[in-house]
Parts: structure tokens; sequence; C-alpha cells
């Protein structure tokens, strides 16, 4: 049984908490795109755990976690965080973290060049988060990168520093002036951040195959929204990675595997962090208001998010990208404190009105059609079953099904990991 748990809208759903809750289901957990670029908050009876690269299953001992091909890995990052969490009591060893040899290591001087780069875009400057996601994936592209297996052969591996450190400072010196990168800082790197890592590579493509083989049931997580893959979001403010689901068996190393369940997350509200088109934005006191209540500030930068009503064209637009056949409807209970709430129900383009999210370019140029639904102003994070939900809570949650086309399975009511509701 595979399983993919998706962001629909821009990231943020809160898909951590989700594959926190729901991994007690499963054997493995496995992340197949993305580095620390993004952070995953999860609050569980053994405290409050930010995960930026390790998949959330690690909060459970006896699940399996997966780092896949996909995924771009900033080993003194890593570090940092495995001993974070070893710190808080977390497990972490070679049989519960499996790390897949054809993964791709984020370099200093990709974070270098991600920073100059944005500085020299100025106020242009796409929102990157500094963790040279971009940077990474595009010497991946090139053929320039190193990848976890090679620390596996460290004297075949620094046979190639020379060449790549000579190719990196053509841009780095050349293109921007910097301080050139050394052959000496990148061997360091490897030696300081790599070697610890070593028991853990594997080629994870034959485990997840034999496990798979085993009738092991096998959750694919991912990080970002569908509205941030980088051929379906609103490019070029997008990752540099494919965020969807279909690409998860791909990013896992397992492509002859195919999906048999893909979950949506989305919030019962929009937020967004990062530039980029947000039609649906509020500001001012509404915006405040809303951005307080939720909490929304970016797990991996701290950044406020920028918040607005629950959008159905980009939802819509998200779950057909994601091919999500169910839904998990995350913080309902940030809403509690309105009477009424406004739910963007389409875009108007030059005096027409688009019920389907359209091509990145003319977003700018939308402006939001709202309409205003019924609140509930009570508090409701202690319900735990259907029927303690008040009348307007399900009608909200009933509006929402309807306009997006997907069933709502799971709704949460607050960050603990108990505070849910199955709508069965």
């Amino acid at each position: 049984m595979l399983t993919s748990i998706c962001g629909i809208n821009w990231g943020d759903e809160g898909k951590g908490r989700m594959v926190d809750l729901l991994s007690s289901d499963f054997d493995i957990v496995c992340r197949y795109q993305g580095g620390n670029n993004a952070g995953h908050t999860v609050i569980n009876e053994k405290g409050k755990f930010i995960l930026n690269l390790l998949p959330s299953g690690i909060l459970r001992e006896d699940v399996v976690n997966v780092m896949g091909n996909g995924m771009v890995i900033d080993i003194k990052h890593l570090s940092g965080e495995m001993e974070k969490l070893r710190s808080q009591g977390i497990k972490i060893t070679p049989e519960n973290l499996k790390i897949s040899d054809k993964a791709v290591i984020t370099m200093p001087y990709n974070v270098l060049q991600d920073c100059l780069e944005e500085d020299r875009l100025a106020g242009k400057k796409f929102g990157s988060t500094r963790r040279g996601i971009a940077p990474v994936y595009a010497d991946k592209f090139m053929k320039k990168a190193f990848r976890m297996g090679e620390l596996l052969n460290f004297d075949r591996l620094c046979k190639r520093i020379d060449d790549i450190v000579e190719w990196k400072n053509l841009s780095v010196v050349n293109g921007y002036n910097a301080a050139p990168v050394t052959t000496q800082e990148i061997v360091d790197y490897f030696k300081t951040y790599g070697e610890p890592l070593k028991d853990y590579i594997c080629d994870v493509g034959v485990y997840l195959n034999e496990q798979n083989k085993a009738g092991k049931k096998i959750m694919f997580e991912a990080q970002l929204g569908a509205l941030r893959d980088i051929d379906f979001g609103i490019y070029p403010y997008t990752s540099s990675s494919s965020t969807i689901a279909a690409y998860a068996p791909i990013g896992a190393g397992v492509p002859n595997l195919q999906i048999d369940n893909s979950i949506g997350i989305m919030r019962a509200y929009s937020s967004c962090v990062g530039e980029g088109p947000f039609t649906c934005e509020y500001f001012g006191e509404k915006a405040e208001k809303l951005r307080e209540a939720g909490g929304e500030y970016g797990a991996a930068t701290g950044r406020p998010r920028r918040v607005g009503p629950f959008d159905v064209p980009a939802s819509r637009y998200g779950i057909r990208c994601q091919g999500a056949n169910e839904i998990a409807l995350t913080k309902l209970d940030v809403l509690s404190g309105y009477e009424e709430l406004e739910v963007c129900v389409a875009y108007e383009l030059n005096g027409k009105e688009l019920t389907e999210f359209p091509f990145t370019d003319v977003l700018d140029d939308c402006k939001p059609v709202f309409k205003t639904v019924k609140g509930w102003n009570c508090d409701i994070s202690k319900c735990r079953k259907k029927e303690d939900l008040p009348q307007e809570a399900l009608d909200y949650i009933a509006y929402i099904e309807k306009a997006c086309d997907c069933y709502i399975k799971y709704v949460s009511v607050g960050a603990e990991r108990e505070a849910y509701i199955v709508m069965e």
C-alpha cells in the first residue's frame, strides 16, 4: 500500500502534523523531494518539533524513515537536526533512517550563490529561503553535483573537487565578485559532516522494493504544495523540485511502483510564504487578525506568512495536480473567532469571472471574488467527533467539499496529535 501526503496550495498546509498523525498506520515514511527550505512543525506527547529534512515519521520509534534521491541534502543542517532531535529524546539509527545514495548534497557554495543572487535581484527577488535550493538543483541538472553515495569512496570523491571548485568560481568570483571557494573548505565540509552519515547511506530503491513486496505500508511525504511545483506552480515563484504526488515514486527511488492513495492537505483558509501572486491575500487588520490567530510564521525561516480566506480556484487546481482522492482540512479551529467568513470563489480578470486557476502571468491582474458564509464564533478545539462540531462549522466543511469536488476525510481542530476529527 503506497500513500502520498501532499500539499494542495502554496505549502505550509500542515503536512507534518498529518504525517505524524497518520504514520501510526504505516511502516515506512519517505521524503522524496526538496531540501531544508521548508519546515514541518509537529506537536505530540513528546514535545514540539520542527523538521526541515528528516521525514516526520522519525518521531515514531517503530517507523523506518527514508530520504529519497529526489532530495537535496545539506549535510551540515542534517547533522544539526539529528543532534537536536536526539537531545529531545528521539532515536535515530541506521535502522530507522536510510538516506539514498543518489540524493544530491547541498554545498556551502550553493547557499552562497543563493544569497548573492537574492541580493543582486534586490526588489525583484523571488523570495528564496537562501538555503541554496535553486543552485543545487541547477548543479544536479548540469551534472556538476555531488551525491551522497560518493561519501562512501572518499578518495574518488576528492578527485572531483578541484574541477568543480574551478567551475563554480567562474560565477562566484567572476560573476558576483565574491571571495573564491577553495578546495580545502570543500574537503573539510565532507569530512566534518559527511563522515558521520556514511552508515545511513544505501540504495533505498532496493530497500523500498523489498518492503513493498513484503506487504509493508509506505507513505510518501511531500514538502511545500502544488502551487510551488516547478512545472505546475506559480513559476518562477516556485521551488526547484516537483512537489507533485505523481513524482513521489520517482523521487523516492522506486519509479516502478504506483501510488494507491493520495491524501491532499489544505488549510481552512489560505496562507503563503514568499513572493509571487496571491490573489486572495488579505491586508491590514484583516491579515493581522488571521495571522495572529493561526500563528502564521514560517517553520524554516520565521517569516510572517501572507494570509487570506479559503481560495476555491487555487484549491481545486491543486487537488487536480495532486490527484488527491481525499482531503485533510487543517486549522479549522483558527476560524472560530469569526461571525462571518469570506471564501474566494472565483477571480475577476478584465471584467470576466474565472473559476479555473489561470496561467501565472495574469494572476497579478486578477481580483478575488468573495462570498460570505456563516461563521461559528465558538471554540471547537475540544471537538473530537463530527457531531461535536457546530452546524455552521459542518456547513463550512460541506461547502468547501462541494466547491472543490473532493471528499474531506480529516479535519484538524488543534496542533496536538489527538486534535482531529474523522468525518465519516
